[in-house]
């Protein structure tokens, strides 16, 4: 680690102890951005590394409710505000028994770059709840949902901070939260994103992240002349990108061969097709059961569970082209990354949001793949997401193929944008570099424009 590195980084953990998470991402956008630091000292003089690290603000609030049993629960609630220099805060709110200050610190981070790479106006930030939805009754997440926005809409608007839906907070979460911000505030906006159709949402909102993913992964292989046509792909999770990578990895002739959950995960030689890939989606969408249920179904199916005591997970030990992890945050660790390079894999496309920890990382970059972190490979959700807070401020719905065309176009422009700042830096091919300049050129040079605020 450099001299550079290694200052920013020693402030980063004497101000932010115990939060890895959010300590790996800095650190790897810091590492990045070493080359342009030197080239460009205007912005340590005007200190911006250590400004983007700072959130602008955190808010972190209790969220009692009662259940079913006339049991009072007491959750935490948090809304990291991390950067509006290029527009208001935008990024989701998370549920899951995980969240905490630190995890929801590097998602922020990690969405300021990634929106500044979407070509849209838009801030970063990120929220959420200890709070856990699996299990509960519709009745004891809405109770929940309600007392989480009564705190949170004194802090969001359509002009300061619009979330969205991430792990844990579906559609189901989104309408009980905006019938409350609603309810509050007495205004019809578009405060949040990922809502029904009936009532404000965008078509394509749901498949957003998982098509991004894949359009990502063809714009790659594109620059090697190639495309997915034959392609056998590899796929962690089994929630909204998981479902939707696979369908758009069919559409361009590929073939999925895994999906997962927390319990384990299935692997289906065969392929998912469609007719197994719409069971999945009833499956984990209206049942809410776990995959294992998908190999009791097909025979063609290998259902393996999870077990904590290994250290690689079998799932990427599986012979493929390419590799879509879908799930959550470093979920392929250093033996995974070189069971998944052992087993033929060039092609990796992030749809969760660091996915891979520091020691795969390097392991792709070495091994010259191509490798779409997830800041530039699913920053398709956050930008269909930027389409909806449009179609909302315009009183307007566009159709499907508008939707989808525009987001083709924003991943052909964040592929670009990745791909062309990593050769102007001396790293041609490395889209970890590239994603990270490009996305900080842009929030640093407005933050310069905009003065010490």
């Amino acid at each position: 680690m450099s001299n550079f590195v290694s200052s920013v980084m020693d402030g980063v953990k004497a101000k932010n102890p115990a939060e890895p998470e959010f300590h790996q991402a800095v650190q790897e956008v810091v590492e990045s951005l070493e080359v342009v630091i030197e080239r460009h000292p205007e912005y340590r003089t005007a200190k911006i590394i250590e400004r983007i690290i700072e959130p602008e603000r955190v808010i972190m609030f209790r969220v009692p409710w009662v259940d079913d049993q006339g049991e009072v629960q007491v959750n935490r609630g948090f809304r990291i505000e991390m950067n509006s220099s290029l527009g208001p805060y935008k990024g989701g709110l998370r549920f899951h028994p995980s969240v905490n200050l630190g995890i929801l610190k590097f998602l922020a981070y990690e969405q300021v770059f990634k929106n500044s790479l979407t070509t849209l106006p838009m801030g970063g930030g990120k929220g959420g709840s200890d709070f856990d939805p699996k299990g509960k009754s519709d009745n004891e997440v809405m109770k929940f949902c309600q007392s989480f926005m009564t705190e949170l809409c004194r802090h969001i608007g359509q002009f300061t901070d619009v979330p969205a839906g991430d792990i844990g907070v579906g559609g189901r979460e989104i309408g009980f939260l905006f019938g409350q911000y609603k309810r509050i505030r007495n205004e019809f906006v578009g405060v949040l994103t990922g809502k029904g159709l009936n009532w404000g949402g965008s078509l394509i909102r749901p498949e957003a992240t998982g098509y991004g993913a894949v359009y990502f992964a063809a714009e790659m292989l594109n620059t090697r002349n190639d495309t997915l046509e034959g392609k056998t792909c590899i796929v962690s999770g089994s929630g909204n990108v998981a479902q939707y990578a696979t369908e758009k990895i069919l559409d361009l002739g590929g073939k999925v061969v895994t999906v997962s959950d927390s319990g384990g995960f299935i692997y289906d030689e065969a392929g998912i097709d469609r007719e197994k890939l719409a069971y999945i989606m009833d499956l984990k969408n209206v049942r809410r059961g776990r995959v294992n249920e998908y190999a009791e179904k097909y025979s063609s199916a290998v259902y393996t569970p999870a077990d904590s005591n290994l250290d690689y997970n079998p799932l990427w030990d599986i012979k493929a082209d390419c590799a879509f992890p879908s799930a959550t945050q470093n979920e392929i660790n250093g033996n995974d990354a070189a069971n998944l390079l052992k087993n033929g894999v060039y092609v990796v496309s992030e749809g969760a949001n660091m996915p891979s920890t520091p020691d795969a990382t390097e392991q792709y970059i070495a091994k010259g793949i191509l490798y779409g972190p997830g800041k530039a490979a699913n920053a398709g959700g956050v930008a269909v997401s930027g389409l909806e807070m449009s179609q909302n401020s315009l009183r307007l719905s566009w159709t499907r193929e508008e939707v989808d065309q525009r987001l083709q176009g924003i991943m052909k422009a964040i592929h670009k944008q990745a791909f062309e700042a990593a050769e102007r830096f001396g790293t041609p091919g490395n889209y970890v570099n590239g994603a990270n300049i490009a996305g900080f050129l842009k929030v640093a040079d407005t933050m310069i424009d905009m003065g010490v605020v």
